[in-house]
């Protein structure tokens, strides 16, 4: 479950250039993962979405906004993101598409001995709906975070709001009453297979 104070999330998801998606995993679990932990922002998942051949999906987390920045500065301004990044953008289309969000209702799920799928679920909402999050029958659920982005340089999408669930369990429950009365569009859900090195999975 959820440990460390960390209640600030990314959920990152990457278009890649088809065939490409292996190439970036495998750079990222061996070049990225440690040294993100190090400046103080664990990666708590990376996925491949086997729907989706062209995705590569990923959460990392921090205690706040303020180190969010720090951490950030000093990962994307050192030595290791400058030695590699060409080799990964060159993997990508699109990174941009992120949601900075804060933990709400339950804790990371602990990792399971066999990892299996992990289903992320994205509800569209005509506000925030923190009060919302308690009726979700997923054990952990994030919601937007009013920010502001201290970092620029990476963008994340604004002006939406959102509860994302997290379940390792990859059917997709009925969705509460008082969610559907709430929502501005369908949902995304996103069944999403952990690779090697995931924390969540």
């Amino acid at each position: 479950m959820w440990t460390g104070g960390l209640v600030i999330v990314e959920l990152r998801q990457y278009t890649l250039h088809l065939g490409r998606r292996d190439e970036l995993v495998e750079l990222f679990e061996r070049e990225f993962v440690a040294p993100q932990r190090e400046v103080g922002m664990p990666v708590l998942g990376t996925f491949r979405q086997p729907s989706a051949p062209d995705r590569f999906v990923w959460l990392r987390a921090f205690p706040d906004l303020a180190s969010r920045t720090g951490s950030l500065a000093a990962f994307y301004e050192g030595p290791v993101w400058t030695a590699h990044r060409d080799a990964a953008n060159v993997t990508m289309v699109d990174s941009d598409d992120v949601l900075l969000l804060r933990s709400v209702h339950g804790g990371v799920p602990a990792r399971r001995s066999t990892p299996g799928p992990v289903r992320v679920s994205v509800h569209y909402f005509d506000g925030p709906a923190d009060e919302l999050a308690p009726l979700s029958w997923d054990p952990w659920v994030l919601a937007t975070h009013p920010g502001p982005n201290g970092y620029p340089r990476l963008p994340v999408r604004e002006g939406e709001n959102v509860l994302v669930a997290v379940s390792l369990d990859p059917s997709v429950p009925p969705v509460p009453d008082a969610w559907t009365a709430r929502a501005t569009r369908d949902p995304e859900h996103l069944v999403l297979e952990p690779t090697t090195t995931s924390s969540l999975g």
